[in-house]
């Protein structure tokens, strides 16, 4: 439930383990778009052409999830006739992308700046265009080129090295701007056939919404700052000091996964948010424990 105040998502696992139907729920737990985001989020599908037949103001946040075969410009916005790319029209919603390895290098670094700066540049030799890119991103991909690497039943039939290949088509800076990065496994028949209904998305919202009240009081003297994710180092400093016991965890963490100032400094935003969610005024030592579990990926023994 973290990702849903707008971090950085990255689900790892094999086919059928529900990782894209996730994905897709996610507007329905995300806190309703305010009058403003609705109006800015129409500006963008209006210049683009892309209002829906009928429909004067969008109320629902975005929810895009562009082909493995799209294009940089079509990603990042410009053209001969500049116009907003798949970032900007994710714009305060969700920008998926299903199997992340299977999109070519290049889109892929286009994503660095507009995740890091939530706005994207695009210069050309007779313009230059500033699109906003307040997008919460979503990616997932398999563990493997046969996808079962890990898997609790089926056998991985790939090579370390064809693991740790795959692996590498997400280069470390892209990673490294990933706030949770989550093993995905299948579920069992036993949780698949059981007839109880689960927690309704009406009840997580609610949840999600008082957390995103306490952030939105915290900000409220801090200029374009509106949930724990928009943190400066500055105000992580100020809002995310820990205990002597958690500063220990994650100093350990640190050297031992070779963590980068990036990853530490995510790990306390994600920390922060789940002392929210928890109602907790501190950060306390299961919930830095927890953020530093979300770096499933920063692991060297992952895919070895």
């Amino acid at each position: 439930m973290v990702v849903f105040l707008l971090h950085i998502l990255i689900m790892v696992g094999p086919p059928g383990s529900g990782k894209s139907m996730m994905a897709k729920r996610l507007p329905s737990i995300l806190p309703p778009l305010t009058l403003e985001e609705s109006l800015e989020t129409t500006k963008i599908h209006s210049v683009s052409g892309m209002m829906p037949d009928g429909i004067s103001l969008i109320t629902q946040r975005p929810f895009r999830s562009p082909h493995h075969t799209i294009s940089s410009v079509a990603l990042c916005g410009g053209g001969s006739n500049p116009k907003p790319g798949e970032i900007s029209l994710a714009h305060n919603g969700v920008l998926f992308l299903d199997e992340l390895p299977e999109f070519s290098r290049d889109v892929l670094e286009v994503m660095r700046q507009p995740l890091e700066d939530r706005k994207i540049c695009v210069a050309r030799a007779n313009y230059k265009v500033e699109y906003p890119a307040g997008i919460m991103f979503v990616a997932s991909m398999n563990p493997c080129p046969c996808g079962y690497y890990n898997h609790p039943t089926k056998a991985c039939t790939c090579s370390p090295g064809q693991v740790q290949r795959y692996l590498n088509k997400i280069s470390g800076p892209l990673l490294d701007r990933i706030d949770l990065q989550i093993e995905i496994t299948p579920v069992p028949f036993e949780e698949i056939s059981k007839t109880a209904p689960g927690e309704p998305s009406a009840v997580i919202r609610e949840r999600v919404v008082a957390a995103r009240k306490i952030q939105e009081e915290r900000y409220k003297n801090e200029k374009g700052i509106y949930c724990n994710a928009q943190m400066t180092p500055k105000l992580i400093a100020k809002y995310a000091v820990l205990d002597e016991t958690s500063l220990a965890m994650l100093k350990t963490a640190m050297a031992r996964f070779d963590l980068s100032a990036r990853a530490y400094d995510r790990i306390l935003k994600v920390a922060r948010t789940i002392a929210d969610l928890d109602n907790s005024e501190n950060i306390q030592f299961q919930h830095i424990a927890e953020a530093i579990g979300y770096r499933n990926l920063d692991r060297g023994s992952w895919g070895t």
